[in-house]
């Protein structure tokens, strides 16, 4: 079978229409037409549903490009193992993990595996959706719970709980509440229950939106409560990390936390012998023994 024309279907079954496929290949939607059209009558099969707002896969079409992802898949684990036979730790890793834990805990360091990794490039992807590592939609996640998939390396990294904080200006001005019949009196910031996000954060904030809290501030990420609070607006609710990111927050409420979330890192079992890899996940692990010995720095 011709590897080419092979590599083309993949493309526009992947983008679902020959121009967007075109611009992929830098070929024109003519030339990408007439390999799919030469591929089908090599295969006796046709391989699309052509339709005004795109292409759809036939049933043979499916079976074609399952098995193209599957190639896809081992040429870049190929790709990657021969890159990570260098002696030093080069090119691209793909990273993904929440907006809260990668703003405001890995970006910060990052600085310090440049200097350790100078030539890495690092493909940072910041979203709570989870990411299929399978279908190598990225090399390795931190996630706030264990990944589900099997054929994944993990590691649990840390527990971590949602508290509640303020600036040292917003206690000097309003005082820091002690129990939870203090919380109407002050300015709740926390991210709505029903956004995307560890169901810890969302229990305990539902818990206490419940309680007729007089003024609210939503923000849909960790990193928008911590600037509320930063701001001293209010009361935020932000992960217990946060005490060692800035020690100089105040913890309100002290009885009240939500429930313990574990943090996991992952990768494919096939990855396991990436340089890459190993050198974040080590990195990793480094920042974070280093802040159970010394939790007063960051």
């Amino acid at each position: 079978m011709d590897w080419d024309k092979l590599r083309i279907f993949h493309a526009v079954a992947d983008a679902g229409s020959l121009t967007h496929a075109g611009d992929v290949l830098h070929l024109s939607q003519s030339a990408v037409s007439r390999q799919v059209r030469a591929l089908e009558e090599m295969l006796g099969s046709t391989l699309f549903h052509r339709h005004a707002r795109g292409l759809i896969l036939t049933e043979q079409g499916e079976m074609l490009f399952d098995a193209t992802k599957a190639m896809s898949r081992k040429l870049d684990t190929t790709t990657a193992r021969i890159r990570d036979s260098e002696e030093h730790v080069a090119g691209e890793l793909k990273i993904t993990t929440t907006t809260g834990f990668g703003t405001l805990w890995l970006v910060p360091r990052l600085g310090k595996l440049y200097e350790r990794y100078p030539d890495l490039k690092i493909d940072l992807m910041l979203e709570e959706r989870v990411l299929d590592l399978l279908m190598r939609e990225a090399d390795v996640a931190i996630r706030m719970k264990e990944p589900s998939q099997a054929d994944l390396i993990r590691r649990r990294l840390l527990n971590i709980r949602m508290r509640l904080y303020v600036s040292p200006e917003y206690a000097a001005q309003r005082g820091v509440p002690q129990t939870l019949e203090d919380l109407p009196g002050h300015r709740l910031i926390c991210q709505n229950p029903t956004t995307p996000q560890v169901s810890a954060g969302a229990v305990l904030s539902q818990s206490l939106l419940s309680r007729h809290v007089s003024a609210t501030l939503l923000v849909n990420s960790y990193f928008g409560v911590l600037q509320g609070v930063l701001s001293h607006v209010g009361v935020g609710i932000l992960p217990d990390y946060m005490e060692t990111e800035a020690p100089h927050l105040i913890r309100a409420l002290p009885d009240v936390e939500s429930a313990e979330v574990p943090v996991f890192l992952a990768f494919p079992e096939e990855l396991r012998s990436s340089r890459r890899v190993a050198a974040f996940r080590d990195f990793v692990v480094e920042e974070i023994q280093s802040l159970r010995r010394n939790p007063g720095e960051s």
